[in-house]
């Protein structure tokens, strides 16, 4: 029990030298804005607030970029989340206090607080990629009626840019705030092949991804884009049906999947609350982690295979 109290108190003592030895040489750097420099006369009490938190999404912004994904900031624009990327980054710094102090609280130094503070340092993010994958079905679902309208308009003798606009007016969101900003870089002297790219980086659809891509190479080639756009609209609107039907035929297994995944977790949890001698023993004894180990991989394997088995690329 003694070697699981220094190793819990020495993984805290870790966890902010770390985060305090990121931020700060970050904030005091040559690169950052003068009014994030300490002593500087006109920083806000909300930006000194900032200050630190913007230097770890930055430093993340920098190693998501290295690695070729997405910045922070860009994650949040998918998921339609108005903050800054220092106030996430401030919320998620905020939960894993918490989480930390209701372990500490509750279970004493132990393996728990490390866990209840790594999860809840977790869930900000995995809210904006539930936002993510609710926008991305609802504007791929309004993409062939959106699809339609603008080869309709390009049919009436409208340009490009003009049949985006027209599409803009009548659409709902997300299209229509997405076709917004995309006619806002338009007006601002990006072509529009660029504009439209910036907008599948941005939603991150792969349907739209063609389309753009069919409306790059006629902007190059030439042809009837009307045309084009009716044959891309069938095919999606097809796709968009098929996936569908895969989805109502496998919710069953979908929620089995999920429910023989958490309820083991759900059933430790309540009993280490409940009844924390009725459970402890599985962290105390060498016996108890093993089979701990061993039930948390064969779940993790099982899950897999279960979503394997009910995940379709279409």
């Amino acid at each position: 029990m003694n070697g699981v109290l220094i190793f819990s108190a020495v993984a805290a003592l870790g966890v902010l030298l770390a985060c305090t030895a990121i931020a700060l040489p970050a904030a005091a750097g040559r690169n950052a804005p003068d009014i994030w420099r300490a002593g500087a006369p006109n920083a806000s009490l909300r930006d000194r607030i900032n200050q630190p938190f913007q230097a770890l999404a930055d430093r993340s912004n920098r190693r998501r970029r290295l690695n070729g994904g997405l910045t922070l900031a860009e994650q949040l624009g998918r998921a339609d989340i108005k903050l800054r990327t220092s106030e996430f980054v401030m919320i998620q710094v905020g939960l894993l206090v918490l989480g930390v102090l209701l372990g500490l609280w509750r279970f004493g130094f132990a393996p728990q607080f490390v866990i209840a503070g790594v999860g809840a340092y977790l869930l900000p993010m995995r809210f904006v990629k539930f936002r993510q994958r609710r926008r991305l079905k609802s504007f791929n679902g309004r993409l062939p009626d959106t699809l339609s309208l603008l080869s309709n308009a390009l049919k009436a003798g409208l340009s490009l840019p003009q049949a985006i606009e027209a599409v803009a007016r009548n659409a709902s969101p997300p299209v229509s705030d997405e076709l917004n900003r995309a006619l806002r870089e338009m007006n601002l002297g990006s072509p529009t092949p660029q504009a439209l790219a910036n907008m599948v980086r941005r939603v991150g659809s792969e349907d739209f991804d063609l389309i753009v891509t069919a409306i790059s190479i006629q902007s190059t080639v030439g042809g009837n884009l009307a045309r084009i756009l009716d044959g891309i609209s069938h095919t999606i609107r097809q796709r968009v049906q098929m996936k569908a039907q895969v989805s109502a035929m496998t919710a069953q297994m979908r929620a089995s999947g999920w429910i023989i995944t958490l309820l083991p977790f759900i059933v430790a949890g309540v009993l280490d609350i409940i009844t924390p001698s009725y459970f402890r023993i599985m962290f105390t004894e060498p016996l108890g982690r093993v089979m701990l180990v061993l039930a948390a991989t064969s779940i993790f394997i099982g899950n897999i295979f279960i979503r394997r088995i009910t995940t379709f690329r279409m």
